[in-house]
């Protein structure tokens, strides 16, 4: 297991005494992280070269960025792009995707998604004259399983779009198994590892996805996006860009200069990932090692919680896959999820309320306003969980039995 108080400690935002269950909107930021970006604005710094020790400060900070999520990804760092948002690269890559599709032809996305990884593909289908299907859930279990993808996919699915992990109710998909049958069909498999990333060790060949979309500000990290394809595939697509700028691949999809500091800040939360847990090794098994022990971690307090949760009269907790991440989304019989939301942030607990962007699932619960998304972090502890049961029985108007 991981040291919880040497964690915690590495966090100064924590010092101001909130419980912080807003994770999956964007995680805290530890003091390394934050103290690398410094440094990396105050360096020399210039355009990318090996001329000018300037120059080769950035050179240095995108080849170390992409070495460091290939080591978080099990990806080839050669096809590690960044850009300002996943939401950003991933419409850059259905336009791009989308100059090869026509009538005729299908794209799949789901409705368990967060929409960034639903209305780049919809609109680019629509532009294009291709046909737009909807892999199901199940409502009541919050389960996709592969059949329900199976069921849409056929000899004309040219691509499908799917989450590894949803950021409402926290539905972590077959995704090897969902690969086998988009493949089959020839299409490519394009996944948004958003919210998977921040709570399991990923291995993007053992998933099988051909892009995989994550944002290190979910993970520790600043605020940018992150897509790993393999280099060959990458090689294969013509993305808009200027005449003077680099044809090679990653950086035909990289528009302009990239944010050298926040790719430092990206390197550093990696590094910081690796050291949750003390133990030898290279930074992609450190990784692997610290992402285990994280999730057990999570595991453990959101068992907790949902322990609790069952002993208060009037909650419906909508996170119910079997597999999923410790991300917990309620409603209140009679209450507002807001009231609730505005209630604990009151008390010093922040776990909003809303739909999340997750448009499509939030439709199919038939939440069209939302619920009350708690979600648990490597840096929660047992005390900021009884706060939360505390603020909840409150806000009900009674405690955990």
């Amino acid at each position: 297991m991981i040291d919880v108080e040497s964690v915690r400690a590495q966090f100064p935002s924590l010092r101001a005494g909130t419980a912080h269950f807003d994770g999956p909107g964007g995680s805290q930021t530890p003091e390394p992280v934050a103290r690398a970006i410094h440094d990396a604005l105050v360096l020399p710094i210039a355009n990318r070269g090996s001329v000018t020790p300037a120059e080769r400060n950035a050179e240095q900070l995108v080849q170390g960025a992409r070495a460091a999520m290939a080591d978080l990804l099990g990806a080839d760092p050669r096809g590690i792009v960044f850009g300002r948002s996943m939401t950003q690269l991933t419409f850059d890559l259905a336009r791009t995707l989308a100059a090869s599709w026509g009538p005729g032809d299908e794209i799949v996305v789901s409705r368990l998604d967060h929409d960034a990884n639903v209305r780049p593909w919809v609109i680019h289908a629509e532009r294009a004259g291709a046909t737009v299907r909807f892999a199901d859930f199940e409502p009541d279990s919050g389960e996709l399983d592969v059949e329900q993808v199976r069921a849409v996919v056929g000899e004309r699915t040219r691509l499908v779009a799917l989450t590894g992990a949803s950021n409402l109710i926290g539905t972590r998909p077959d995704l090897p198994a969902i690969a086998e049958v988009v493949h089959a069909a020839g299409a490519l498999f394009y996944v948004d590892g958003v919210h998977l990333t921040a709570h399991a060790g990923v291995d993007v060949a053992a998933l099988r996805a051909d892009f995989y979309a994550c944002s290190p500000y979910k993970f520790f990290g600043p605020h940018c996006g992150v897509v790993a394809a393999d280099p060959a595939l990458l090689e294969t697509l013509h993305p808009d860009k200027l005449l003077p700028s680099s044809d090679a691949v990653p950086e035909r999809f990289e528009l302009g200069t990239l944010p050298y500091e926040l790719l430092a800040g990206t390197t550093a939360a990696v590094d910081f990932i690796a050291g949750l847990t003390p133990m030898a090794g290279g930074r992609r098994e450190r990784v692997l090692a610290a992402m285990e022990s994280a999730e057990a971690h999570e595991r453990s307090l959101s068992e907790y919680v949902e322990r609790a949760l069952a002993g208060l009269d009037g909650v419906t907790v909508h996170s119910r896959a079997r597999r999923r991440t410790p991300t917990l989304l309620m409603t209140f019989a009679g209450r507002s999820a807001q009231d609730a939301y505005r209630h604990l942030a009151d008390v010093g607990v922040n776990a909003p309320a809303g739909t999340f962007y997750a448009y499509e699932p939030a439709r199919r619960l038939g939440l069209e306003a939302g619920g009350l998304r708690v979600g648990i972090s490597a840096y929660n502890d047992r005390s900021d969980v009884d706060r939360l049961l505390t603020g909840l029985g409150d806000f009900l108007g009674g405690s955990p039995r």
